[in-house]
């Protein structure tokens, strides 16, 4: 698939921009600071209602405006799809698709699906459990769309049994509260189960090409691999959902002193972690700065394979994820570099953003966008 146009109003730095793309290569080309990154995490938030920089969207709205807006026109096979998302801080995103609201924004999953490699990745590797866990849901809710609404579910439920367990903890209860308890656990074992189901055999599958890519990114380094760390003891990608439950549910009852006195909920799959492996030890605080780079463009890479063979759920076609690499050749050396062009240019449509025109390997030229502040100009040949 590839986005044959992006505009964005009031989104980031930029009042409004309007791009007209095509398949193969397009860099956005422009100093620090004019607005590139924001450009393409508008097309990140396309797929994904999601930034890959900030965890809420309040920073995704030009100050002093109300709402964003983003649209894209994707086409698949052939087949174009106009999506639109308006980004309200505070309240429900709002969608349409070919000019038609949807019930729900999150029915527009699917039509744009990308990935993007960007500095921030590091954190990936060396960064908290959160940074893995969101990258995992937002690369199973890019492969299945439905996965938005259990993770949403799941959220909303932990909330509130959160909240329940503060105010035990915080002797604000007279008690009537401690007897629905029960009954969030059950709800929160039951959406935790098919968030878990999920992860797990997502992670079974992406280990492998996580591990050729890092092969192929640091052929002298040890071998990586990847382990998904549960909450709960003795499950696997094989675990069905109602097995899961009943886990969950085993666990929730051992812990419930534990949770009382800390007020705080201990067990499902907020407590997770994607564990990455560097030879017999963990990658975190041993892993080098190049090896660490070498395994955070590794998991995009297996994130960007996995995405290629499935046919997206609201299309049914199976085509490449759009790709974005988000000034990330300045930071590599000559063989990382090497090694992620010739991946990238197999790509549908790739969008490279970089400071300085000598950072875009000569491969990934492609067309031009020359970027400023407040204005975009191009395309022109590279």
């Amino acid at each position: 698939m590839y986005l044959s146009r992006l505009s964005v109003t009031d989104f980031r730095s930029w009042a409004a921009a309007d791009l007209d793309l095509s398949p193969g290569v397009s860099v956005l080309l422009g100093p620090n600071g004019v607005g590139k990154t924001n450009l393409v995490e508008a097309i990140g938030y396309l797929a994904t209602f999601g930034s890959h920089r900030v965890a809420t969207d309040a920073p995704l709205v030009r100050r002093g405006a109300a709402r964003a807006v983003v649209r894209g026109l994707a086409v698949h096979a052939g087949r174009e799809l106009a999506v639109e998302v308006e980004i309200t801080p505070g309240k429900a995103n709002r969608a349409r698709v070919n000019r038609s609201p949807l019930p729900r924004a999150r029915e527009a999953l699917g039509i744009v699906r990308c990935v993007v490699f960007a500095p921030e990745d590091l954190a990936l590797v060396r960064g908290d459990p959160g940074e893995r866990r969101r990258f995992t849901d937002d690369l199973l809710v890019s492969r299945s769309p439905r996965y938005a609404g259990v993770r949403a579910d799941y959220e909303r439920v932990l909330r509130q049994r959160s909240a329940l367990l503060k105010t035990a903890r915080a002797g604000r209860s007279d008690g009537s509260e401690l007897s629905t308890l029960d009954v969030w656990d059950g709800h929160l074992a039951r959406h935790g189960a098919a968030l878990l189901a999920g992860r797990l055999r997502l992670v079974a599958e992406l280990e492998r090409p996580v591990c050729a890519g890092y092969a192929e990114l640091a052929p002298e380094s040890e071998p990586v691999g990847l382990r998904y760390r549960a909450s709960v003891p003795d499950v696997s990608e094989k675990s069905e959902v109602d097995e899961l439950e009943q886990v969950l549910l085993a666990e929730l009852a051992s812990l419930r002193r534990q949770e009382l006195e800390r007020g705080v909920c201990l067990v499902g799959p907020h407590r997770d972690d994607l564990e990455l492996r560097l030879g017999d030890g963990p990658a975190k605080g041993y892993a080098s700065h190049g090896e660490s780079w070498s395994l955070a463009l590794a998991l995009r890479l297996g994130a960007f394979e996995l995405l290629r063979t499935d046919p997206a759920d609201v299309t049914g076609v199976v085509s490449d994820p759009i790709l974005i690499l988000d000034d990330v050749f300045a930071e590599l050396d000559v063989r990382r570099r090497r090694a992620l062009a010739e991946r990238a240019e197999r790509a549908e449509q790739v969008l490279v953003t970089a400071a300085v025109a000598d950072d875009v390997p000569e491969r990934l030229r492609g067309v031009r966008f020359e970027v400023a502040s407040g204005q975009v100009d191009g395309p022109t040949a590279s």
